[in-house]
């Protein structure tokens, strides 16, 4: 193991972890009424309605199946039944959908955006680059996937990732950073990793930060009350209810 490899997986982590809590907390402290979005959709809906959806639920489906792989030790998996096989199966045919999924939707929203005079007028640079590094997660994680998936039907030998990248990253949060682990990780997942290292190091300071936002206080806000439409008198402003065709 070289000192590249100890600086890039026992050092970094722990770099790219307090970028992204004390990013956090800086933008809540100064930057809250920029703690969003930045919604276009009054410009234009009609790509919105389904690019969202798409990359929304096929990113919560990419998060939930990197946590199951990289949290969960290998040997639980079997103790539960899972073989090996099944495992790899499984997590070729869901990784497979939700990263297509994912992808079709951000390519959607990239189009909308560099298509839509208003959309890409709002695009600051901050935009770009985040788009930019958020697509080469999705790419090298999807490419990877499908290239190990063939080199494994072709009957060729892939590392599975369970035993080099899933117990550095469980190493990571005890404390104890297993670099030799990563170190001997294949190319294509040291490269989609430091792609996610950017791309958390960036969150704070995108948009991506309304991923953090939960709206708990719509559970104890007040009702809202509708009233019927009324027209006012031109004399006195007293209401009265707007005639209605009909019965």
């Amino acid at each position: 193991m070289t000192t590249l490899d100890l600086l890039l997986w026992g050092v970094l982590p722990y770099v790219v972890l307090v970028v992204c809590v004390g990013g956090l907390v800086w933008r809540y402290r100064f930057d809250r009424f920029g703690w969003t979005t930045r919604s276009s959709a009054l410009y234009e809906s009609g790509l919105l309605r389904i690019g969202s959806p798409l990359f929304h639920f096929g990113l919560l489906l990419v998060i939930v199946g990197h946590m199951v792989g990289l949290m969960v030790p290998e040997g639980w998996i079997r103790a539960v039944g899972v073989s090996d096989p099944v495992y790899r199966v499984g997590a070729l045919v869901l990784g497979g959908v939700a990263g297509f999924c994912t992808l079709a939707g951000i390519a959607l929203l990239i189009w909308r955006r560099r298509t839509t005079g208003p959309v890409f007028s709002a695009t600051t640079r901050n935009d770009k680059l985040m788009y930019a590094v958020l697509l080469l997660a999705l790419v090298t994680g999807l490419g990877m996937t499908v290239f190990f998936a063939g080199l494994e039907l072709a009957g060729g030998h892939t590392q599975d990732y369970r035993r080099v990248v899933s117990p550095w990253f469980r190493s990571i949060w005890i404390l104890r950073p297993d670099a030799a682990a990563m170190a001997g990780a294949d190319p294509l997942y040291k490269l989609h990793v430091l792609v996610g290292f950017a791309l958390f190091a960036l969150l704070p300071f995108t948009r991506l930060v309304h991923a953090f936002s939960a709206p708990v206080g719509y559970l104890f806000r007040p009702y809202v009350v509708y009233r019927t439409r009324v027209r006012y008198a031109a004399a006195g402003g007293q209401a009265k209810r707007a005639s209605r065709r009909g019965w």
